[in-house]
């Protein structure tokens, strides 16, 4: 079965990226991209190690998954504004990252094979444990808002100057600059 990317990526760390599910975060146009069980899997399968199947474990998940998210956008918020985030995301964000997370193993054939008893919460672990080292180091000063108008994303700035606006040059850049031209041809 050919994989195809759903999920958004490359926002520069697995939280970020985790947070990206609810796009277009503070606008109108919010999307949830976690609405299910099968999303969920999916968001798994496409950004985690291990493959994760829609079972009773994935569809109890979903609801943690998205209060984690939460608990991740408020906590890496907190800590860009340098402030403390409120107990209730350390409490969400901690619980998951104490979870066990995906562990690898050579396979026969030389081949890397990643394995977890329930690899959403595994994978969730991950992204806690992920959010929790960004909050905690340097690299946090170098998160960025997409200066996108309608995209609500963050990103981590790994550019040299550490000037990027956009969490991607793809899609928020290039309509910006695509908005730009049209204005600088109307008027």
């Amino acid at each position: 079965m050919p994989t195809t990317s759903r999920f958004r990526q490359g926002a520069g760390r697995p939280c970020l990226d985790f947070i990206r599910t609810l796009r277009h975060r503070g606008t109108a146009e919010a999307v949830e991209e976690l609405p299910d069980a099968e999303a969920l899997a999916a968001w798994v399968r496409q950004c985690g190690p291990c493959p994760a199947a829609v079972d009773d474990a994935a569809a109890a998940s979903v609801r943690t998954a998205r209060e984690l998210r939460e608990a991740v956008h408020r906590l890496i918020g907190a800590a860009r504004a340098g402030g403390t985030p409120d107990a209730r995301a350390r409490t969400l964000v901690n619980e998951a990252a104490a979870h066990a997370v995906p562990v690898p193993a050579l396979t026969a054939s030389g081949q890397l094979a990643w394995h977890a008893d329930d690899p959403v919460r595994a994978m969730l672990a991950l992204v806690a444990r992920d959010a929790l080292d960004l909050v905690t180091s340097p690299a946090l000063d170098r998160v960025r808002d997409c200066a996108g108008t309608a995209c609500g994303a963050v990103f981590l700035d790994t550019s040299r100057p550490g000037t990027r606006r956009w969490c991607s040059m793809d899609t928020c850049g290039n309509r910006a600059k695509k908005q730009a031209l049209r204005h600088r041809a109307t008027g």
